[in-house]
């Protein structure tokens, strides 16, 4: 018999957050490279800092998944970029390179396949027994409230890891490099297609001292980054930095995103839609006269 999912209102963070991983990690630094065309990249120096929220924007194929990949590589001018990724200002040490357990990123992409059927929280135990020994239960639990205020179907702890969709999985995945893998810098590849409710989740992660870096195509999240990095030609093109106008902008955005989750939740109840409620809730909001 299946146990209830966790559902209760996640406020971060419950579970008290350790030094992440005891590395010590400041900054991430991004040695510019080379475009599609050959040309040096305009930006030739990015520096990430802990606590950052960042967004990679750009047209699809531009190179932003690229750039995120050498992020996760700790490229050393090895990949087609020949870009160079520094940790605190130096070359990372062989232990990143080579000990999983000491790898300070985690990439959460838009691909998600699992080589084990194990159940939810057989999953989350396992890593959380490995990551934190004692502490394992209460990760558990704290991973689930937490992916559970991103996904609109509740996860069910025993329910087998490839049974789940893949907005759950990204969810899953997500609370998981948070919480249990306590990851310092964590990549997220185009988070607005697995169907999560990325407002909360960026309100969520916020409230973390970790570097985020989101690859986006989402107005809002850019918005509400501290400051987004152009990508064209697969060339870093410059780093704007969100002002104040920008930040109004995106509360404006998220009124009509919010309105966009009701009527979501709405059809996915199974519940019919009017043009007149549809226009009253409009105007509740202030945008039909």
């Amino acid at each position: 018999m299946q146990r209830e999912a966790t559902t209760r209102e996640y406020t971060a963070p419950r579970f008290p957050p350790r030094e992440a991983n005891n590395l010590n990690i400041e900054t991430i630094t991004i040695e510019g490279g080379f475009g599609k065309d050959g040309a040096p990249e305009p930006l030739r120096r990015l520096t990430l800092r802990m606590g950052d929220v960042v967004s990679i924007v750009g047209p699809t194929g531009s190179g932003k998944s690229e750039l995120i990949n050498d992020i996760e590589l700790f490229a050393d001018r090895n990949t087609p970029s020949g870009r160079r990724v520094l940790i605190n200002g130096e070359a990372p040490g062989e232990s990143f390179l080579l000990d999983p357990s000491k790898n300070p990123i985690a990439l959460i992409t838009q691909h998600t396949n699992f080589l084990s059927d194990l159940p939810v929280a057989k999953f989350l135990t396992v890593h959380a027994q490995i990551r934190r020994g004692l502490e394992g239960h209460r990760a558990v639990e704290e991973t689930l409230a937490f992916a559970n205020e991103l996904t609109g179907e509740p996860i069910v702890e025993d329910c087998q890891m490839t049974e789940l969709s893949g907005g759950q999985t990204r969810s899953l995945l997500i609370a998981d490099a948070v919480i249990i893998g306590n990851s310092p810098i964590i990549l997220l590849d185009e988070i607005e297609n697995a169907g999560i409710n990325r407002t909360r989740a960026v309100e969520l992660l916020k409230q973390y001292r970790k570097i985020f870096v989101f690859v986006t195509h989402d107005p809002r999240i850019a918005l509400i980054s501290d400051y987004r990095v152009s990508i064209r030609g697969g060339a870093m093109q410059r780093l704007i930095f969100t002002s104040e106008e920008e930040k109004r902008v995106a509360e404006e955005i998220k009124t009509l995103d919010d309105l966009l989750l009701e009527l979501r939740s709405i059809i996915r109840a199974g519940e019919g839609v009017s043009l007149e409620g549809f226009h009253s809730r409009m105007r509740e909001l202030g945008y039909v006269a």
